[in-house]
């Protein structure tokens, strides 16, 4: 986790910086907002941005945006100072952090952001597999080629190479190739030059570069442009990158991981992908089993999921019924572990006994009484929309009106869920009062 505080959070900067390295966070300061994006464009890079309310934080997410730099805004500031909390939110911050700094909440939001993504949960021997291989490969800085159907755990993978590496205290970076556009990714991998193209108003170092001595992950890359796939190619060839309005080129040290949901041997054969961009990527391929070729850890999983999001909620930790392990047992799980765990979300907020029963579990397209009962008899002849109000305002209730859980359970930005929830109390529509800490 790298944080990159700017201002002095009313005096407070120390503290938050403190609270912020206990909790195994990198920290980085600046003065301000020019000197923040000074930073960013170095290359230095942020998981997270804590900055001071007391500046234009509008200024600050327009500016991330135009220059394409996706990194959550956190603001902060004295805890009576309510109106510019709100103001702050309206500019696009994700979250209001009030002053002195809480050390609970500051973890809360730094866990937030992090969303456990080195959390390595299996007992199965397909993964256990998989586990063996990465370890054996992790120390080289050979390419790593990891496959398999979405919600699988690919990006897990890719960061265990990481730790096991010896570049574990060096950047891991993750770029998502499907998420953005061809023209775009072209500068967000190898940087740009001030005024290379329209737009382009300060130098910024590319991923590559930011990566430097570590590891960089290029995710679901078989969607990236051909022409782009040949300038890839050749820096992986070279180890050196060339920013776009440059001559110059600068030597990279990075390794490289990239993951696919496709069947890369069929999309090569498409032309859709390049053949000598594959066999450069593919010295090692990893594959990732479905959760149906993992059964011994649908249950662990479950029940990881199960405690896991009652943390997240406040509640007691409620076991899976042997029914609710059954109904899971006979799904198929097409979005895989990602699904199980948004099944346990929804499962831990409707239980109402002692455990986690049938009735609570609701799986898309399954036969089961809780998926029957709630998924389509209690849909029947409502709307979307009332649905959807149902379903925010019942969950507020279930997190005691912490937004930010809420908003993490529903799978929704926190300003979504607040533009939302405006609207019902325009509506008259009553609402669950914030959560402690928390703005409306």
């Amino acid at each position: 986790m790298r944080l990159l505080i700017i201002g002095s959070l009313g005096g407070q900067v120390g503290a938050a910086s403190r609270i912020a390295m206990q909790r195994g966070a990198k920290v980085l300061q600046a003065e301000g907002i020019s000197q923040g994006l000074d930073v960013l464009r170095s290359g230095q890079g942020a998981d997270v941005i804590m900055v001071d309310v007391a500046f234009d934080i509008e200024h600050l997410v327009a500016a991330l945006k135009a220059e394409r730099i996706n990194i959550p805004v956190v603001a902060c500031g004295i805890e009576t100072d309510s109106r510019a909390a709100v103001a702050a939110i309206k500019a696009g911050a994700k979250e209001y952090i009030p002053l002195p700094p809480d050390a609970e909440l500051i973890a809360a939001v730094l866990e937030a952001v992090s969303a456990d993504q080195d959390t390595l949960v299996y007992q199965d021997p397909a993964m256990e597999r998989v586990l063996q291989m990465a370890k054996k490969v992790a120390a080289s800085i050979a390419p790593v080629l990891v496959v398999g159907e979405s919600g699988t755990g690919k990006e897990l993978i890719a960061r265990y190479l990481h730790r096991n590496s010896p570049r574990k205290d060096r950047p891991f970076v993750a770029v998502n190739c499907a998420a953005i556009p061809g023209e775009l990714l072209e500068s967000e991998l190898f940087g740009h030059e001030k005024g290379a193209f329209t737009g382009a108003i300060a130098r910024r170092i590319g991923k590559f570069e930011e990566a430097m001595g570590g590891t960089l992950l290029l995710d679901e890359i078989s969607e990236m442009d051909l022409k782009l796939q040949a300038k890839l190619l050749r820096v992986l060839q070279e180890r050196e990158v060339v920013r776009i309005g440059s001559n110059t080129p600068v030597k990279v040290d990075t390794r490289i991981v990239a993951t696919s949901n496709r069947n890369m041997e069929e999309t090569v054969k498409a032309g859709k992908f390049r053949e000598d961009l594959y066999f450069r990527l593919n010295v090692v391929k990893i594959v990732m089993p479905p959760l149906r070729d993992r059964p011994k850890d649908l249950e662990v999983l479950a029940n990881h999921f199960a405690r896991e999001c009652a943390e997240d909620n406040g509640l007691a930790f409620k076991a899976v019924s042997a029914g609710a392990m059954a109904a899971l047992k006979a799904h198929a799980w097409p979005g895989n572990v990602r699904e199980l765990e948004n099944t346990l979300h929804r499962a831990v907020l409707l239980a109402g006994g002692d455990e986690i029963d049938e009735e609570a579990i609701m799986l898309v397209g399954s036969d089961s009484p809780g998926a029957a009962a709630a998924g389509v008899g209690g849909l029947v002849g409502r709307t979307v929309a009332d649905v959807e109000q149902h379903l925010i305002i019942d969950t507020l209730r279930h997190t005691l009106g912490n937004r930010t859980h809420a908003a993490k359970i529903l799978g929704i930005s926190i300003r979504t869920l607040r533009n939302k929830l405006n609207a019902y109390v325009q509506e008259g529509v009553p609402v669950p009062a914030p959560g402690a800490g928390e703005v409306a």
